[in-house]
This record gives structure tokens, C-alpha cells and sequence, in this order.
């Protein structure tokens, strides 16, 4: 998919965001199939980088790409890595949870705040008044899934990035030219 390497590692970076918070929500009995959770987080912007010139819905055709290709799950997570199919009240935990997620806490190949990400995701992306309000309801969103998240963990919203940084993982970013080309 000629992703640009910014964006591969933006993705490495967000699968360990999603398998570390799936790996510690299934320990406290929260059932996640993890192998999707990693495929769907590594592939999230698979249709990112073409979208620069296409301007197309790089969520909707990425999962639209993949389910093509015999991956219909992992592409209905992927089309929902920005905006969820549905909002639960009470907040139901499931993979595209954690996906859509993981990529509101990673900024560029950083793990940060959802308020940070926000912030770059306002400056960057809202272009109107209109576009400003749909991007602070999906992170209001957003703020109750992490409230649902971390009230059944042992861990601190705040403590994710040195987590994720303490973690060996299994994404080695002094190696992802191997993992970009096996994509």
C-alpha cells in the first residue's frame, strides 16, 4: 500500500497501545480476541497515506479493502477505528472499543492524553465550525470509553505511555522495514 513510514510506525505504535490494554483487560476476565485486536490495529491505516491525494474516508476504505481480501472482521474493526458503528450506555467493551481507542492516544508515534490528541486533531482537521463540534462529540465519546477501560484495571489512564515504553511488545520499531514490507 506504499504506506509512508510515519504512518507504519503511527500503526506499530497503536497495536501496542490496543494488545497491552486488550492483554490487561482480559487478565480481569474481560474476553478480547487478542489476534484481531493486533491485526486490526496494525492495519488501521492501511488506506491512510493514499487518502492524502484520493481525500477518500481512509477508515471506511481500509476496512472496505481488507473485507475484500477475505478479512471481514479485522475490516469492520478497521472501518471503525475513527468513529464507532455504535456509542453504549453503559460502555460495552469490545475490540473496535479498544481500537478506536489506542489511535485517540497515539499522536504521531507518541502515546499522549486524548486532550493532546485532541488538540492535533482539531488543529489539523477542523476546517469548519461543524467539523470542530463532530470531533469534540466522538472524544466526549471517547472520554466515557476510558473511563470504562480503566475502571477495571489496575493501572492509571496517566501511567499508559511508560506502560507501553516498559513493555517489550511484540513491534520492534528498530525493525519495522521488515514489518512494513510483509504487509
Amino acid at each position: 500500500m506504499n504506506m509512508l513510514d510515519h504512518i507504519v510506525i503511527h500503526s506499530m505504535q497503536v497495536c501496542r497501545v490496543a494488545t497491552l490494554l486488550a492483554g490487561r483487560l482480559k487478565d480481569q476476565g474481560l474476553f478480547l480476541n487478542f489476534d484481531l485486536v493486533q491485526a486490526a490495529a496494525l492495519l488501521h491505516d492501511i488506506t491512510k497515506t493514499r487518502s492524502f491525494q484520493t481525500a477518500e474516508n481512509h477508515a471506511l476504505t481500509g476496512g472496505q479493502f481488507l473485507s475484500e481480501r477475505g478479512f471481514p472482521e479485522v475490516g469492520d474493526l478497521v472501518r471503525q477505528h475513527v468513529k464507532l458503528d455504535e456509542y453504549h450506555d453503559p460502555v460495552m467493551l469490545g475490540e473496535a472499543e479498544i481500537i478506536n481507542y489506542a489511535d485517540k492516544r497515539v499522536l504521531h508515534d507518541e502515546v499522549v492524553s486524548i486532550d493532546k490528541r485532541l488538540a492535533y486533531i482539531i488543529e489539523r482537521y477542523a476546517k469548519a465550525p461543524e467539523h470542530e463540534q463532530g470531533i469534540r462529540w466522538l472524544w466526549e465519546k471517547t472520554r466515557l470509553i476510558e473511563d470504562r477501560i480503566f475502571r477495571d484495571l489496575p493501572i492509571a489512564r496517566q501511567d499508559l505511555s511508560d506502560l507501553v515504553n516498559a513493555e517489550d511488545g511484540s513491534v520492534d520499531f528498530g525493525d519495522y522495514q521488515k514489518i512494513r514490507d510483509g504487509f
